[in-house]
């Protein structure tokens, strides 16, 4: 196949993948870009994953887009409803017809005398085809689409029923009247577990350590009310910065007096679940925020757990029982069911290998810059939410910073961009600053963070904000470089 050349190639059509290509449509008209889907269809995530529940671990007024309000009442958003939200944006936006599915990238290399990313694709009859492009975006996400984690355990050889890992949840699955364990505390674990109760004769949740769960409304009642006299778009608006206040209040606030959000949070379980409940599995042995906080809509997991639909277990795991799960402590969990919700295999940009003129990059030895772009890396970014809130929040400010750059590079007649450190007391440091398992055992598949700006990302909405969008692009780090040849300034004259 020949090779097809675009300004802009974005890898992904997920949330922010889709979200990428409408900043860039908007602010960047001129420019052509493609969409590489490794999946047949839009959504990524949302796409998917088709556990029952699924739903948004977050409001969708910041989860949702900055420039698409979300007019569903539910802002704790069941997975399907965000699925379509995405599908609509793209195809509101002609964003569809610019996305090539079943092509999954394997590499991408820079060239700095051609100022363009060679990007080699393969689609599903294994047919390699190279794209090329001048800047590349990857939106893939942070986690393996192939296969999730599961740990090594022992005698689940033994087990006679069923074990499903909810990234691979089968269509056909039949739960009604058995028993199902579901292993895990996450946000998965607390969104199965309720949701499995409707049919499932009890459903346990086993975990090795508690999780902080905190109960958030499913629909904004202000919101609703606001409705009646404003335009959507401002009550989207009103909407998704008071919530961002909030999450940036919680987040400090846990941050600052950690043993105040512990007594709030744990409160709100004891209430929901009832004086005679066993506080253990609610209690776990860090400070919040240390990993990211679960939410649970209208409180269904402290609902299914007072009404005795299912229970918690915190256990350690001794063995596989042909019957279910023996524990340290010597009791037997039968189950007809288990579900190993035990997290995600952490895998960036979609596992391409990269390389700059020629020579091998390894995104691990590198450091992220303002939580977009790596060192030494020319034109390409990275969409990486925030941990401690929206996803959507960061990406969509991400890729409004993207344009600005490449609309800097096209007024100034130059083809490249490559932050550079030139601060020889900047500390490399962990890409995420966070405890959760997933986060740890990940850690040497990821880059750095420096310990002070550009460098360091600082999760923190209002900082990106200004930063991103209205910071100036050349700030002493950002090496702008490779002027456009002649030729090319010809055509640009003549086209203009």
């Amino acid at each position: 196949m020949a090779t097809e050349h675009v300004d802009v190639l974005i890898v992904g059509a997920g949330l922010s993948g889709i979200g990428a290509a409408y900043h860039l449509k908007t602010k960047c008209p001129g420019k052509t870009y493609a969409i590489l889907e490794g999946r047949k269809a839009i959504g990524g995530t949302w796409d998917l994953f088709r556990y029952p529940g699924i739903r948004s671990d977050s409001d969708m007024y910041t989860l949702g887009y900055n420039f698409k309000p979300w007019t569903d009442p539910k802002i704790i958003a069941d997975g399907h409803t965000i699925r379509e939200y995405i599908q609509e944006t793209a195809r509101e936006n002609g964003i569809d017809k610019h996305i090539r599915f079943g092509t999954k990238v394997l590499s991408a290399a820079w060239s700095t005398a051609d100022a363009t990313w060679s990007v080699q694709t393969q689609n599903d009859a294994g047919e390699t085809r190279t794209f090329t492009c001048n800047f590349l975006i990857s939106c893939t996400g942070y986690y393996n689409y192939e296969a999730g984690y599961t740990p090594e355990f022992p005698g689940i050889k033994k087990y006679k029923g069923t074990v499903i890992h909810p990234q691979k949840w089968p269509e056909d699955l039949d739960y009604a009247g058995k028993k199902v364990v579901v292993i895990g505390s996450g946000a998965t674990a607390v969104t199965l577990v309720p949701a499995m109760t409707d049919k499932a004769a009890h459903v346990t949740m086993l975990q090795r350590s508690p999780t902080y769960v905190a109960t958030v409304p499913q629909v904004d009642v202000i919101s609703q009310a606001m409705r009646r006299f404003l335009p959507e778009m401002a009550v989207y608006r009103m909407g998704r910065t008071r919530n961002v206040g909030i999450q940036m209040g919680v987040f400090n606030l846990a941050k600052s007096k950690p043993k105040v959000v512990r007594r709030l949070l744990l409160a709100q379980v004891r209430a929901q679940v009832g004086k005679d409940f066993d506080m253990k599995h609610f209690t776990p042995n860090y400070n919040p925020w240390d990993e990211r906080l679960c939410a649970v809509p209208n409180g269904d997991l402290f609902k299914v757990l007072r009404k005795g639909k299912a229970s918690v277990v915190t256990d350690h795991i001794d063995t596989f029982t042909a019957k279910g799960i023996k524990l340290k402590s010597g009791e037997e969990l039968e189950a007809d069911i288990i579900i190993t919700a035990t997290g995600l295999d952490l895998q960036m940009m979609g596992g391409m290998q990269l390389s700059v003129d020629g020579q091998p990059f390894d995104i691990t030895q590198t450091m992220n810059y303002k939580g977009v772009m790596f060192r030494d890396l020319p034109n390409l970014a990275m969409m990486f939410g925030y941990t401690n809130a929206s996803w959507t929040l960061k990406s969509d400010i991400s890729t409004e910073y993207v344009c600005r750059l490449i609309k800097h590079m096209d007024k100034n007649g130059l083809r490249q961009c490559t932050p550079r450190n030139n601060d020889p007391t900047v500390v490399e440091e962990s890409f995420v600053d966070m405890r959760s398992g997933y986060i740890q055992r990940a850690a040497g598949k990821m880059p750095k963070q420096g310990n002070k700006a550009p460098w360091k990302v600082y999760m923190n909405y209002a900082l990106d904000l200004a930063t991103l969008r209205y910071k100036a692009v050349e700030d002493g780090n950002m090496v702008f470089s490779n002027p456009v040849p002649a030729s090319g300034r010809a055509k640009t004259a003549l086209a203009s």
